[in-house]
């Protein structure tokens, strides 16, 4: 399985993006904050001459030179807003992304009421998965500037990840009113429009994102799926044909190539794609068109023994005839999670890579993933997961839980709030959705997650939970009584 953002292919080579934002974005309004005369009469110690020669080598591509030059302009001139920004681009350029980020921060306290270090930091965050830290950070920068298309994107895109197609369309919407909005803006508009169904417009700004960059494999594949979703075949083909001419041997590209193809009624054509990217394998079928596996009847009936030991000896061995068959590699997953970890991962990534647009497999991989505690893997597939299966309960468990691991609040909230309404009897999600607020200094929304717990949970299975929660209380309610916190009411009453 291919470790990447559901949903939008390459997700949409997301980094590839966020790092020709940042270097477009760098070359445009600093140069004349700097455009003054050369006080000393030298150029090799004039801090805007040499901010000059930085930008020059800059847009040659020698990120090296122009940091050089960068530096020296700071060391002669410490209060440069304009060179610590340009710096923090080249550092980005350069993949020194912390250094990069300490730039940005210092051109911010330099320059406060300037959007454009706002928007870049936030971008690079979203680049460093802070997802939480960047939205603030890019809320601030439309303060600053309320047309900052960088900032737009970048927190539409934040958006519409987190599943709020409404807000992301409106911020997508803004950034498409610019004239010499780029193609990244309008597919995040198609995206936005997409997810809140409004397929007609939908298709209209992936034309428009076709126009302005043909080769857009997002576009290709996104506008295919509507049109086979519409019964429009021949074009959908049409898109996916130009589609998989332009992959260059992406396997998730691939495996949703052939998913799509199946969909098309071409299963000759996803089977090709899906073997020349290594994604899946000819396995033996029987005549109705179901997997075989190839045993003898005792085999098969023990491989289905409800004695453990038996019928996980029995997979091994029917896996030995059948190395290709996904079913098997999932059951073995099964059979080994409790017994030995690395082992079911492994049957679980097998399985995965036999058949990616498998959900179940995937979830299985997943699931597997945060039990080995590998959690930012695990999120990547099981986002996508949840867009092919978007009432995948157990996907949508998973991802709870690993975004609650890595501090991503806001989306491990929203994921909890969706298990409650699928299952309202889960009373320990009250728990989480509390705890997330409360780090996040969301004391009042935590109150009344916490109260919504003590009034349902259960003794003696949330024993544990019962205790800190009477713990944190009486401190907490001292921390809203005197103003500390997040003020900003939650828009769900839990």
């Amino acid at each position: 399985m291919t470790e990447q953002q559901p949903g939008t292919i390459a997700s949409w080579s997301r980094f590839a993006a966020l790092a020709a934002a940042l270097c477009l974005l760098f070359f445009a309004g600093s140069v004349t904050q700097a455009q003054t005369d050369d006080p000393f009469g030298d150029g090799s110690a004039d801090p805007v001459k040499l901010f000059e020669r930085g930008q020059n080598a800059h847009a040659h591509g020698d990120l090296l030179k122009a940091l050089e030059f960068y530096e020296e302009a700071i060391k002669v001139r410490p209060e440069f807003a304009e060179a610590e920004f340009q710096r923090g681009s080249a550092l980005v350029g350069l993949g020194r992304l912390q250094e990069a980020e300490s730039a940005l921060r210092r051109a911010m306290e330099l320059r406060k009421d300037w959007s454009l270090p706002y928007s870049a930091l936030g971008a690079l965050l979203v680049r460093l998965n802070q997802d939480s830290d960047a939205e603030s950070v890019l809320r601030q920068a439309l303060k600053l500037d309320n047309q900052d298309n960088l900032a737009l994107r970048m927190l539409a895109d934040i958006r519409l990840r987190k599943g709020d197609a409404k807000e992301a369309l409106e911020l997508a919407h803004r950034a498409t009113n610019d004239a010499n909005a780029p193609a990244s803006a309008w597919i995040l508009r198609a995206m936005a429009e997409r997810t809140a169904g409004d397929k007609v417009a939908a298709l209209t700004s992936f034309d428009r994102v076709l126009q302005l960059d043909p080769a857009n494999l997002s576009a290709l594949i996104e506008r295919a799926e509507i049109r086979l979703g519409d019964g429009d075949n021949e074009r959908a083909l049409a898109d996916l044909k130009t589609a998989e001419s332009l992959n260059k041997g992406d396997k998730a590209t691939a495996s949703r190539l052939a998913a799509d193809y199946e969909l098309a009624g071409k299963p000759d054509d996803a089977k090709r794609v899906a073997e020349a990217a290594g994604v899946t394998q000819a396995a033996p079928v029987s005549s109705d068109g179901t997997l075989k596996v190839l045993g003898t009847p005792e085999e098969i009936a023990a491989a289905n023994s409800e004695d453990p030991a038996v019928s996980l000896k029995a997979l091994e061995n029917l896996l030995e005839k059948n190395p290709n068959n996904a079913m098997l590699l999932a059951r073995l997953g099964v059979a080994y999670r409790t017994v030995d970890a690395n082992r079911s991962l492994d049957y679980y990534k097998r399985a995965a890579a036999k058949e990616p647009a498998n959900p179940d497999y995937a979830t299985g991989y997943s699931s597997a993933l945060v039990q080995a505690r590998r959690f930012g893997e695990a999120a990547v597939i099981l986002r996508r997961v949840i867009q092919v299966a978007p009432d995948n309960y157990v996907a949508h468990a998973n991802l709870a839980t690993a975004l609650y691991e890595l501090k991503q609040f806001p989306a491990a909230v929203a994921e909890y709030e969706w298990l409650l309404k699928a299952k309202p009897d889960l009373h320990v999600a009250y728990y989480f959705i509390a705890t997330a607020h409360d780090y996040l200094g969301e004391y009042e929304q935590a109150l009344e997650a916490y109260e919504s717990f003590l009034a349902r949970a259960d003794a003696t299975a949330n024993q544990l939970e019962l205790e800190k929660v009477k713990l944190r209380l009486p401190s907490l309610r001292r921390q809203i009584r005197l103003g500390q916190g997040v003020k900003q009411k939650s828009d769900t009453k839990h």
